[in-house]
């Protein structure tokens, strides 16, 4: 690539009551613990902190309450997109693996490799993120900087899928309550800049 190039600053929501105790929150839209709310007002400082300059061209938000929330107290102002909504959990919803696991034929049960139960594979999970990445890329290539505030599984599917890796090797990418990850380049290759910043 020729001339700047602009960057992804990916903004996991603060901490809810789900999150805090380990409980899959796909679509019930929980809202932010107290410490979540603060940790969600520090994330504009650092982003100024560990991105000087950053002026993003586009910011996007999850439209659950919990992501536009955190990125109303960072100072963020998104528009909404509905691709940036957490995995849908269906029948896991609002239990944690070790309950799962506890009442599941497989004691390995996990997310990512989970056939059934599911709202939504990981996959389909990986459709979103590329349309996600699809929408940024034209503000990445022009310079501009793009601030996309979600939830842990999705943004983890996006940074892998950033790599061009499978959906479920999100699986190696975990992303802390209002953590905050940079994707970008090195010349054309796609690269991960930073995380849980």
């Amino acid at each position: 690539m020729s001339g700047p190039v602009g960057r992804i600053v990916v903004v996991r929501h603060g901490e809810t009551a789900w999150s805090r105790d380990g409980r899959h929150t796909g679509r019930t839209d929980v809202p932010l613990t107290p410490v979540g709310e603060e940790r969600a007002r520090g994330i504009g400082a650092r982003l100024l902190t560990v991105l000087p300059g950053l002026t993003p061209a586009l910011v996007l938000s999850s439209p659950l309450v919990r992501a536009r929330r955190t990125a109303e107290l960072a100072g963020l102002a998104p528009a909404l997109d509905p691709d940036l909504g957490e995995w849908d959990y269906g029948d896991y919803e609002g239990r944690t693996t070790a309950e799962i696991r506890s009442s599941a034929a497989d004691t390995d049960w996990s997310v990512w490799t989970a056939q059934a139960g599911l709202g939504e594979s990981c996959a389909d999970v990986g459709v979103r993120a590329v349309r996600v990445i699809r929408r940024c890329l034209p503000v990445v290539r022009g310079g501009g900087d793009v601030v996309l505030v979600s939830h842990a599984h999705l943004l983890r599917i996006l940074a892998a899928t950033w790599l061009s890796l499978p959906p479920q090797r999100g699986d190696s990418f975990v992303l802390e309550p209002a953590g905050v990850g940079v994707l970008g380049h090195e010349r054309e290759t796609r690269v991960l800049r930073g995380w849980n910043l």
